[in-house]
């Protein structure tokens, strides 16, 4: 059985709002929603496991009703940090299930569903998929911290932008989250990778943002409004 995890503990402290960023509307409905959807829409009968913090449950609770959204997963106490998070949500997959499990964030609504098919395919042929972008700006490496020293300009075709879903075995999952906790694990991947099982990379695609700004709000409104054409 296959799974996924979507992380929604945002604060919306740089989007400037009060309301939790994955709370708040695009296209008509919250963007946590239009995630859900997305993940629904590449296989119905995935596992969603959704976790949120405790202060927020009945909030989103109160918007499901209003916005009569009735797709089924699971809920999962936010930690206090996203490695935690995602231990929590792990925890609601049966020690002995095998397939794959992908995690994401609750503010990215735009995944294709073929990224997220390459994704779950890599993963279940070789245990661990992330997808990638180019970098398509020039990038400097500071030597210091204030930008104020020397920085030099480094080769950006030896770089690439992370985004999620980022798929695992759900053993393999399972047993990285078992590690204690490090400051330098910044995503799924860096927890598997701890283990010294290598990370398979797929083609994502650039709609694939991350909604935390206010401007991102501006490009998630502009990709629905293309969406629409294209259906048309």
């Amino acid at each position: 059985m296959d799974y996924a995890i979507i992380l929604a503990g945002g604060k919306g402290l740089r989007m400037g709002s009060d309301i939790p960023k994955q709370f708040l509307q695009i296209g008509g409905m919250p963007v946590l929603m239009r995630t859900i959807m997305q993940f629904r829409a590449y296989n119905k009968q995935l596992r969603i496991i959704l976790v949120l913090p405790q202060s927020q449950q009945e909030y989103w609770k109160q918007l499901c009703r209003e916005y009569h959204f009735g797709e089924e997963y699971q809920i999962a106490n936010g930690g206090e940090t996203r490695f935690h998070s995602i231990k929590n949500g792990l925890m609601l997959i049966p020690d002995n299930e095998e397939g794959v499990v992908a995690v994401h964030d609750g503010v990215r609504p735009f995944p294709s569903t073929a990224v997220i098919g390459n994704c779950y395919a890599t993963a279940r042929k070789y245990g661990a998929a992330i997808p990638v972008i180019p970098v398509i700006e020039t990038i400097r490496h500071l030597n210091g911290h204030d930008g104020n020293d020397a920085s030099v300009t480094v080769p950006r075709a030896d770089y690439r932008l992370v985004q999620t879903p980022q798929a695992f075995d759900i053993q393999l999952h399972k047993r990285a989250y078992r590690q204690p906790y490090n400051e330098q694990f910044t995503d799924d991947a860096s927890v598997v990778e701890s283990l010294g099982h290598c990370i398979t990379l797929v083609e994502g695609n650039r709609e694939n943002i991350k909604i935390t700004t206010p401007f991102d709000m501006t490009v998630a409104e502009a990709i629905i409004e293309r969406q629409k054409k294209e259906e048309k």
